[in-house]
């Protein structure tokens, strides 16, 4: 699962940027790049930042071993002065972000990245791929996690994405909300909860579904979970209870009508005296169904295709642009403004800015304020960005559990309507300073 490197993870202008600039003699121009989005996808009220901790992970790996200066060599990317550069790269700046688990909205800085132009220039690929993936999975598992009221909710998509997204869609699910999954890498990676038992293959496998459900209680004990979809329902659940007793853990549900099935799965269990046992529902579930089963027996919920496409929104749409930078290569020159000119929706502020969310009298969050100069004093313990890397060096990794932690309480204190899943505006306006 490990990724030598992660210095190809880049688009080629990165680099013919860096060989231009440095024949210019800016390179070492002192900058400030940003991550931010311009808007929230449509009808979200919010963002969750997610991937954080991979970033830095990234950032850690972003090195040119002498395979990869071979490659560029070969394609004539870059020319040799420009070779050597690379061959000794290493991310010596500062970066600043809103820590794992926060919300963000429209203009937030995510993430500031603090170097010379050089340095900061080469991880815009990389930081945006992974924000932009982590934070789309991580939105949809909040507002699932949302929907679910506290029931659990388990990742199991792996099979519907790439398998090393698989394994960041499952540690991003977690940020937002989810409590397990099926892919044992990302349990093995990342130390999220993994669970499973068997699928319908397993009962067409043996020639009584009797037989398949004694085969898995035998093996893995009374406290298992039996698919009991797959030939008729009611007579699987007698089955499984009889083979099982009361003891049995859960019944899983992947097909039908999941509200009227589960109702009649929840009596049947309990005529039978398995009042202990939980029902697990799966197939093909998303914030809405998710939703509209709240009136029913749940308790658990298997979220796979919709989860790791981030519910219809598989990016936030993040940029990473240059804001502020030096007038010259002199260490002590100040850093001034920059934004391009754009009309279409695609405009930027200059400056290197600042964060803070400003709750109202009854502690609850009412604007996300964004500034480049100055903090106000009834703000300053409010600001969001907190330095993850000084000099180079990571300085504030954490257990994946603070993000996860972190998030839940955040989103607590947002307006209730941030967790509504009807269409609107962000549930927060973001003021400039």
């Amino acid at each position: 699962m490990d990724v030598p490197s992660t210095a190809l993870f880049t688009d080629q202008y990165e680099l013919t940027m860096l060989q231009a600039a440095l024949r210019a003699g800016t390179a070492e121009r002192r900058s400030v790049f940003e991550v931010f989005t311009r808007r929230l996808p449509n009808g979200r009220r919010y963002g969750v930042v997610a991937g954080t901790g991979r970033v830095l992970d990234a950032v850690e790996n972003f090195r040119f071993d002498p395979a990869l200066l071979g490659f560029l060599r070969e394609r004539g990317v870059v020319d040799e002065a420009t070779l050597r550069w690379l061959a000794e790269y290493r991310f010596r700046g500062d970066v600043w972000g809103y820590p794992e688990g926060e919300v963000y909205f429209p203009g937030s800085p995510v993430m500031r990245v603090e170097g010379s132009f050089a340095e900061c220039v080469l991880l815009e690929t990389v930081i945006l791929s992974v924000l932009n993936h982590d934070s789309a999975i991580a939105a949809a598992a909040s507002r699932m996690s949302a929907a679910a009221g506290g029931r659990g909710l388990i990742e199991m998509g792996a099979r519907r994405t790439h398998e090393l997204a698989a394994v960041a869609a499952a540690r991003a699910a977690y940020v937002g909300g989810f409590d397990s999954t099926s892919d044992l890498a990302a349990g093995f990676r990342y130390g999220i909860p993994t669970v499973g038992t068997s699928a319908h293959a397993f009962t067409l496998l043996h020639d009584t579904e009797r037989g398949a459900f004694r085969a898995q209680v035998d093996s893995l004990g009374r406290g298992t979970t039996l698919l009991v979809d797959t030939y008729d329902v009611a007579e699987a659940v007698r089955t499984a209870v009889d083979i099982a007793g009361p003891e049995l853990g859960a019944v899983r549900i992947d097909s039908g009508d999941l509200l009227l099935v589960a109702h009649r799965v929840r009596r049947q269990l309990d005529e039978l005296g398995a009042v202990n046992t939980r029902i697990v529902v799966t197939s093909d579930l998303d914030e809405y169904a998710i939703a509209s089963l709240a009136a029913a027996p749940v308790d658990a919920y298997g979220v796979g295709t919709q989860l790791v496409t981030g519910s219809g929104h598989p990016t936030c749409s993040m940029v990473y642009k240059l804001v502020a930078r030096a007038r010259s290569t002199d260490p002590g020159a100040p850093l001034e403004p920059v934004a391009k000119k754009s009309r279409g929706g695609k405009t930027s502020i200059g400056g290197r800015k600042w964060a803070a969310r400003r709750p109202d009298e009854q502690g609850v969050a009412e604007a996300e304020v964004v500034g480049t100069g100055a903090v106000p004093d009834g703000l300053a313990d409010r600001q969001l960005l907190v330095q993850l890397v000084k000099g180079g060096e990571v300085v504030a990794r954490e257990p994946l559990e603070a993000a996860r932690e972190r998030h839940l309480a955040v989103r607590g204190g947002l307006p209730l309507s941030a967790t509504q899943l009807s269409r609107g505006e962000p549930v927060l306006p973001t003021e400039y300073l």
